[in-house]
């Protein structure tokens, strides 16, 4: 089985969260099964940043991205987000995770309870 870590998986890491060792403990027990959406990989950028926490994004970029995959979804899918928005009422970054997750064949990893609107052998809670 192939992953799809969703962005709250690494931000719990990353800011020291509730949950970190939770989420520590899935990625080095799945390491090379893991991919990273670019969105996933802009946002945390985001996040981290306006924190002014560029010496962990830096960390991240140099222990992390080297064991994942970095995926984008094909420019003639980005219209199937608006489906799984009205599908699933996801919002654009939830759309975006399931559509790639799905062109993919992964797994989403998330604590986001949006994703509960899928079948359970769609989506990974921690």
């Amino acid at each position: 089985m192939t992953f799809l870590a969703d962005t709250n998986i690494f931000l719990e890491i990353l800011l020291d969260q509730e949950k970190r060792a939770v989420c520590e403990k899935f990625l080095q027990e799945n390491i090379g099964r893991i991919s990273l959406s670019d969105f996933s990989f802009h946002s945390i950028g985001v996040i981290l940043f306006r924190g002014k926490k560029e010496s962990i994004f830096e960390a991240f970029t140099s222990d992390i991205i080297p064991l994942t995959s970095v995926l984008s979804l094909p420019a003639d899918l980005l219209s199937r987000t608006v489906q799984a928005r009205q599908e699933f009422d996801f919002d654009f970054d939830d759309a975006y995770q399931y559509c790639l997750a799905e062109h993919y064949g992964l797994k989403i990893v998330t604590m986001d309870k949006d994703f509960s609107r899928l079948e359970s052998s769609r989506v990974l809670f921690l």
